[in-house]
């Protein structure tokens, strides 16, 4: 069955402690950055931001602008499209582990092509992957696995400190999600949960989903069989196969 994340987002506040526990887990150096008018800081996930608590302003039925926050992360799709369009490039290159389902960059994305890197970059419907230009290897979020197959949860669901990230088997997390479903649509009767089908990131929001960031849940318009044959993997695959793939997840 694999592992899962449950992100509340009705409990997040935007501490960051997320954020910040996956550069020291990862060893991820600082950003220099400016200020760009938002608290949202670095602006975008990059190859030493792999987590981001993004930072969107919202008004709600009574017209009072408010936060809503964002935990970004891989959301370790159930049917990765990213690693069917690595693989016909370089097999080995991305890799969905068999046992908790994370989705791996492995050191084999430094042999792909800049178009291959596109290629994998466009097809993901959650605009997720990012190049190192310094290792030349796509990089993103891994689920922590290695602190998962010693038994422990990832480093950004161990710094939460309000419940918002919530980590653990399928099937229990599953049962998490729909009763604190349940529990916020009693005050909240718009509240939804995102891509349960589709991803091991379940998000729970309060407000529709782009009301909290544009790639919040997965929109195959957007992904690279939507841009006019703009991008083509390095090998020939069927269209409406590798749509029907992204549309899973």
């Amino acid at each position: 069955m694999g592992k899962m994340f449950f992100v509340d987002l009705t409990r997040c506040t935007a501490c960051r402690g997320c954020q910040i526990a996956c550069k020291q887990w990862k060893n991820l150096p600082a950003e220099k950055t400016r200020n760009s008018g938002s608290h949202q800081n670095p602006p975008d996930l990059s190859a030493q931001t792999i987590r981001l608590v993004r930072f969107k302003e919202a008004a709600d039925k009574d017209g009072k602008v408010g936060w809503n926050f964002f935990p970004e992360q891989c959301r370790h799709c159930l049917t990765p499209v990213c690693v069917d369009v690595a693989d016909m490039a370089v097999p080995g290159a991305m890799l969905r582990d068999e046992e908790t389902g994370a989705v791996l960059a492995t050191e084999k994305t430094a042999t792909l092509s800049p178009e291959d890197v596109k290629a994998v970059s466009e097809a993901c419907p959650y605009n997720i992957p990012r190049h190192d230009a310094a290792s030349g290897r796509i990089v993103k979020c891994d689920m922590c696995i290695d602190r998962v197959r010693e038994g422990l949860a990832p480093a950004c669901v161990t710094s939460c400190p309000t419940g918002c990230m919530n980590f653990g088997d399928e099937e229990e997390i599953r049962e998490l999600a729909r009763k604190r479903l349940e529990e916020v649509q009693k005050d909240c009767p718009g509240a939804v949960l995102g891509d349960t089908d589709l991803v091991r990131v379940i998000c729970l929001f309060k407000d529709a989903p782009a009301e909290y960031y544009d790639y919040a849940v997965a929109d195959a318009s957007r992904t690279m069989l939507a841009r006019a044959g703009q991008t083509r993997p390095a090998r020939s695959v069927s269209r409406r196969d590798l749509f029907q793939r992204v549309l899973r997840g």
